[in-house]
């Protein structure tokens, strides 16, 4: 299965946007997003373990996975700039996009991080099982409560969401030149899990520019409120 389709393909856009969900995330989180975003051909990424790929096995390694989706991004160039855009555990997921499309000789021409940590940072303690996988989702908001009290919809998305926080807590910056392409750092002002100097601090990955950007809001600020003037900002780089 492809790790990244579109649903509104512009192929006279001058820019790709790949879009990369959160832990437990899936592609329907960014729905809608292509249509306020006409200047460019979105993309989203799916992991397996969720949506169309839900049969397969979750990923366990955040770079590896990263790996295969610069592969297949690299593989479809046409010549056109590529901007990521990431949330949450996604941020991470592309930042090490960015950096294996750097070492293949194809530098993206902007990251958009939000809702995360700096790469080179301690992750947040990772809940403990599946109980507390749900319990962080439930705290950190974004889902619909009776969503996450129905057990259907739990056995649904448990195996990729305790996948997912392993992985991430696994996760561990690789010794690497920084990355030489823009990047802009999203983070919400009552954000529990990310402070503003933990965002801030995505300026060590990059020798381009770096802009931060506080915004309204928790850890998913952007579910009622998409950042699609930065993102717009972002992909005119």
């Amino acid at each position: 299965m492809p790790w990244t389709r579109t649903t509104a393909p512009r192929a006279s856009a001058p820019v790709r946007l790949f879009c990369f969900p959160h832990a437990g995330g899936s592609p329907l989180f960014f729905r809608g997003w292509a249509a306020a975003l006409d200047g460019t051909e979105l993309y989203t990424v799916c992991y397996p373990g969720r949506a169309e790929r839900l049969g397969e096995e979750p990923s366990r390694d955040l770079r590896a996975m990263a790996r295969r989706i610069g592969e297949e991004i690299a593989a479809q160039d046409d010549g056109r700039r590529v901007v990521l855009f990431g949330h949450s555990m996604g941020a991470l997921v592309a930042y090490e996009t960015a950096a294996d499309l750097q070492e293949r000789g194809a530098p993206v021409a902007g990251l958009v991080v939000s809702g995360a940590r700096a790469p080179h940072l301690p992750r947040a303690d990772a809940p403990e099982g599946p109980e507390g996988a749900l319990r962080t989702l439930a705290e950190l908001g974004g889902t619909d409560p009776e969503l996450l009290a129905d057990p259907g919809f739990r056995d649904l998305i448990l195996p990729a969401l305790t996948a997912d926080f392993a992985m991430l807590g696994d996760y561990r910056q690789p010794d690497r030149p920084p990355l030489s392409c823009p990047v802009t750092a999203l983070v919400g002002d009552s954000d529990p899990r990310v402070a503003p100097e933990q965002a801030a601090a995505w300026q060590e990955a990059t020798r381009g520019e770096f802009r931060l950007r506080t915004v309204a809001g928790g850890h998913f600020y952007l579910a009622a409120e998409p950042p699609f003037d930065v993102l717009r900002d972002g992909c005119r780089v």
